[in-house]
């Protein structure tokens, strides 16, 4: 999965997750729990979140089974990371990406939500604004790899539906 806090990526992810027998890895929680364990944050808890997400996808998939990774995923090297593991595993990789084009229900989303993460602030409106100025555009090896975007202003079960089909495809 890849996107914008608040763009609808981890809903999508835990329905889908459900739907197809699948784990799902996030990794905002791996960077609560980085925090909880006294690392500072001025530490780069984001990077060590995301290889421990994929120390787990690892273990997940030598279990045979399917995993999902929730994370934005903004930059290549963050995106490469799972290119690698899906070459090192021998799996097929399909990124995900959701957006919400209407940028005002985007943030009346992010607004409304309340994280139950410990250690980690709720982003807010401008951070995600930061993040958009910083969001790569798919190139590289990744624009290799199958890849959807989805739209969130699209009724939920409708892009449970389409990313099932694109996972099952």
């Amino acid at each position: 999965m890849a996107g914008l806090p608040g763009a609808g990526k981890s809903t999508i992810a835990d329905i889908l997750g459900e739907r197809i027998n699948a784990t799902v890895v996030s990794v905002d929680p791996i960077e609560s729990a980085i925090l909880s364990a006294g690392i500072d944050s001025d530490q780069p808890t984001g990077l060590a979140a995301y290889l421990v997400a994929e120390k787990i996808a690892e273990f997940i998939l030598l279990s045979g089974q399917s995993v999902i990774v929730d994370a934005v995923n903004a930059v290549g090297p963050a995106r490469e990371q799972w290119v690698a593991l899906a070459d090192r595993m021998g799996q097929t990789l399909k990124f995900i990406e959701v957006v919400c084009s209407n940028a005002e229900l985007h943030r009346r989303r992010l607004e409304s939500r309340h994280w139950k993460i410990p250690h980690l602030a709720e982003p807010t409106w401008h951070a995600v604004e930061q993040s958009l100025d910083e969001y790569s555009e798919w190139d590289g090896t990744s624009a290799a790899v199958a890849r959807i975007t989805m739209d969130s202003v699209e009724p939920l079960e409708t892009n449970v539906g389409t990313a099932m089909a694109f996972v099952k495809g």
